[in-house]
């Protein structure tokens, strides 16, 4: 997709650690309410959005960056999570209502159906594969302490495995499946084996998970907290010494020293193609990294409120955030006049490369 959104970035920004949004396009018609979630098709250049207007959207985007609607579906309560199918066909959307209901795109009905229920609301769904299922499988985890893995050809969960705690993160890649809980737990568990922990250990981090993220390689996963602090993390021992954490999305006042305001890590998106990863927070900056080479790629400016949510398209060359207040600083500052939008930013070639490797001094 060169040409993206216009020329693109001239040769001396690129070397710039500090990244452009000034060509970022907004998404047309976006959700009325709070953007809790957004996920690039894996077959296309579709969007979901979920929202705290009870909605989930899919758009269709072009080259240029326009926008158009393509498709809703509403839920009965706010929508905190949305994913696709793998072939691109299914859009599901799990929320408040305690409930998780899949628009199929191919069916020509633009009527949900419901495809999954639990105790308290769900917070979040993936698409995955399980080894010996003809068919996928969808996997919901809820603040009622549990994950459920649905067939969709049946009414009731084909398996429930307990957590310890309420579930605020999941993510998946190939067979790895990874869940954040309230009080800092991470359940790492094996799709070949999936309602067994393979692991089981407490966040790195010393205040709550936000987020987990899959590499791209599905060696292991990455942690945002709410202490402005991101983790690596292998999910074999052999590799714990690559296992680190970081400062992030930390901002020192203006005319002070040794005093940062502390953001929230919202989200962590990995790039499809080159295994390098954003990082996006309250403090409305998002930023790329190599965790290879423990680097930061580019840090953005601003961009005029807090970011909720982000993902990158299937290619790589589209990185979209959700402008949208994240509830951070309580139901009070969220008012009527507050942002929500969903800004689509074309990924240059050397944004999100990885350092080129360097071999040993002589």
């Amino acid at each position: 997709m060169a040409g993206l959104f216009g020329a693109a970035s001239s040769s001396a920004a690129a070397n710039s650690t500090n990244g452009d949004i000034s060509k970022d396009v907004a998404l047309n018609n976006p959700p009325e309410d709070s953007i809790s979630d957004l996920q690039f098709s894996p077959q296309s250049d579709h969007l979901a959005v979920a929202s705290w207007d009870k909605k989930v959207r899919i758009y269709e985007i072009n080259a240029q960056g326009g926008s158009e609607g393509k498709a809703l579906f509403e839920h009965e309560g706010p929508v905190l999570s949305c994913c696709w199918s793998k072939d691109g066909t299914k859009v599901t959307g799990a929320g408040a209502d305690k409930a998780a209901r899949m628009l199929d795109l191919g069916s020509g009905n633009m009527t949900a159906q419901q495809v999954a229920i639990h105790d308290a609301p769900i917070r979040c769904c993936r698409m995955v594969e399980v080894p010996g299922q003809a068919t996928p499988v969808l996997v919901t985890g809820s603040w009622d302490k549990t994950i459920k893995y649905w067939d969709l050809r049946q009414s009731n969960s084909v398996a429930t495995v307990t957590c310890q705690e309420r579930v605020y993160s999941i993510d998946s890649k190939d067979k790895l499946l990874v869940v954040g809980t309230a009080d800092r737990y991470i359940n790492v568990i094996s799709l070949d084996k999936p309602t067994d922990f393979y692991k089981t250990m407490q966040s790195p981090l010393k205040w709550q998970t936000r987020v987990v993220s899959c590499f791209t390689d599905a060696t292991g996963f990455a942690v945002g907290s709410i202490e402005g602090r991101c983790a690596i993390q292998y999910v074999e021992e052999k590799d714990n010494s690559s296992n680190f954490s970081f400062k992030c999305h930390r901002q020192p006042p203006p005319n002070t020293r040794d005093i940062s305001n502390v953001y929230s890590v919202n989200a962590i998106s990995f790039h499809p193609q080159h295994g390098t990863f954003s990082t996006a927070g309250s403090d409305g900056t998002f930023h790329f990294w190599d965790k290879d080479a423990k680097h930061r790629l580019k840090g953005y400016p601003e961009v005029g409120g807090t970011i909720s949510a982000t993902g990158f398209n299937r290619s790589g060359s589209i990185f979209a955030y959700a402008v949208s207040y994240d509830w951070s600083k309580g139901y009070a500052v969220n008012t009527p006049q507050g942002v929500n939008k969903v800004m689509l930013h074309a990924v240059s070639v050397d944004e999100c490369k990885p350092r080129p490797k360097t071999g040993p001094k002589r």
